[in-house]
């Protein structure tokens, strides 16, 4: 007897582009957005100031050094294959890496614009979050707390290029594509992509999740006009790496840095 079959639904139906949405984002930053919003709940509740708590983004994952950095570059992979699961879904709509501005870099283009982004975004972030520290809005952020070892620059340098491509690939070009296939206008679908990226980034405090909002208006806008998402991803990684990399070579030289 055959096997019964059925007509594949097709992926750029209002109810498959529904049902897309809903599995891609609570595998991925939808979830985490939900857990955010846990983790702040339970800060607010503890005793003391937010300011006196503190978050660290990178950590170690083993007390064994070797599968510490294998841990790591299990959670690069991760990253990255969120990414691709946008691209697929992308792909699959009709919509190419060419389409969404991710094929071949435009050198000096895509690489100029993502410094210039980076300066807007990164100078401005780091005085709004001290300010929100002092403010007592956000809790204190380490960026890592990984060991002084070889292989730590490297890790850090992957983590941050693979969260840029996850971050970019699907809170952006993704989300925003798939949006705007269901009729959604360009403000509307830009709004829900920033409340998206505010949203997990909650874990890090009232300032974190603003100013994520921000960054979330800017770069979806910048996507919207341009439809160039290397210059994101380019900005996106050096904000991280300049974050990730640089407080731990300077954390204990400079006073202001957490410890």
């Amino acid at each position: 007897m055959d096997p019964v079959t059925t007509r594949p639904p097709d992926p750029n139906s209002p109810r498959a582009i529904r049902w897309e949405i809903a599995v891609v984002l609570l595998v991925t930053f939808g979830l985490s957005g939900l857990s955010s919003v846990l983790s702040l709940v339970e800060s607010a509740l503890e005793a003391g100031a937010l300011s006196d708590q503190s978050v660290a983004i990178n950590v170690p994952q083993s007390a064994l050094g070797p599968i510490d950095f294998l841990r790591q570059l299990l959670s690069v992979l991760r990253l990255l294959a969120w990414g691709g699961l946008g691209l697929y879904f992308l792909w699959r709509s009709g919509l190419g890496p060419r389409a969404i501005g991710f094929a071949r870099a435009r050198l000096r283009p895509d690489v100029m614009h993502g410094v210039g982004l980076a300066a807007l975004i990164g100078v401005p972030g780091l005085l709004f979050y001290l300010a929100a520290v002092a403010l007592d809005l956000n809790v204190t952020v380490q960026p890592s707390t990984l060991n002084d070892v070889w292989w730590r620059p490297v890790t850090l340098t992957l983590s941050a290029i693979a969260n840029s491509v996850a971050e970019e690939v699907l809170v952006v070009a993704w989300l925003l594509s798939r949006l705007r296939a269901l009729g959604w206008s360009d403000n509307r679908s830009l709004v829900a992509s920033a409340l998206l990226r505010g949203s997990y980034h909650l874990y890090q405090g009232f300032g974190a999740g603003l100013g994520n909002v921000v960054m979330g208006l800017i770069f979806g806008r910048y996507y919207q006009r341009t439809t160039r998402l290397w210059p994101l991803v380019v900005a996106h990684a050096l904000i991280d790496i300049v974050a990730f990399v640089g407080y731990s070579a300077l954390r204990g030289h400079l006073s202001w840095l957490p410890g």
